[in-house]
């Protein structure tokens, strides 16, 4: 794939196959694992045990960390985004790929790798699947918003409770309550507010399974696992439900 230029208005195949960097899809996947594995890895080093749970939400607050910083590049280019939507419709008219898949197979050059109009295109190619994103005035795209800028704080410190217990359980289990619903119910309400827009009607079958679906399930079932370990925490007033 050729590298990534946000202002390109058609890519030079010569380019794409000569040019260097590393595809943005692999970047974000390498980012998500080193930060699961750290967790894991930490708790490994101090207790010398491995726990599934501990490991499944290490993987999903990994996950959150990362989309939290493409929901603040959301913020941040929203005019950009608005603009670089009919880039991504004209590019799927031309080439009949489909966008999302076309950008993260880009190579982004390091120097790059972290810039706030790279990830813009996130939601400029989801923007073809819900149209909400390239439009400030919905739920979807406020609810993104507030969740890039709203839950670091408490994911990074529930990682750290949950990864070395350096936090009261019934502490732990309040804040994991607060902030499991908060995921559970905001995307919940999302996916109403995508249907009852008709959002559905504008694109395939495969792409509302794949893009609306699946994409957005895990802040519904990770965080159904998360209020299960509140409670137990909040009951058991320790970490058994980790395996502590």
């Amino acid at each position: 794939m050729g590298e990534y230029n946000p202002y390109r208005t058609a890519p030079d195949q010569s380019a794409r196959r000569n040019s260097s960097g590393m595809p943005a899809g692999l970047f974000a996947a390498l980012v998500v694992t080193l930060l699961a594995l750290l967790g894991v890895g930490t708790r490994y080093y101090f207790y010398g045990d491995l726990n599934v749970i501990h490991c499944l939400l290490s993987l999903f607050f990994s996950i959150n960390l990362l989309i939290c910083y493409w929901e603040a590049c959301l913020f941040l280019k929203r005019d950009y985004i608005e603009t670089r939507t009919e880039y991504w419709h004209r590019r799927q008219r031309e080439t009949r790929r489909t966008p999302a898949v076309e950008f993260l197979s880009t190579k982004v050059p390091l120097k790059q790798i972290w810039s706030p109009t790279l990830w813009a295109d996130v939601w400029a190619t989801y923007s073809l699947f819900d149209g909400s994103f390239s439009d400030r005035r919905t739920f979807g795209f406020n609810g993104d918003i507030a969740n890039g800028f709203a839950t670091p704080v408490p994911t990074l410190v529930l990682y750290a409770a949950y990864t070395v217990d350096f936090l009261s359980a019934v502490v732990a289990g309040i804040l994991g309550v607060m902030i499991f619903w908060q995921w559970t119910y905001v995307t919940s309400v999302y996916w109403v507010s995508f249907f009852v827009a008709k959002r559905q009607c504008h694109i395939t079958r495969g792409e509302l399974y794949t893009y609306i679906g699946a994409m957005n399930a895990p802040w519904v079932l990770f965080p159904l696992l998360g209020l299960y370990v509140s409670v137990r925490l909040l009951l058991d007033g320790n970490y058994s439900v980790l395996g502590y």
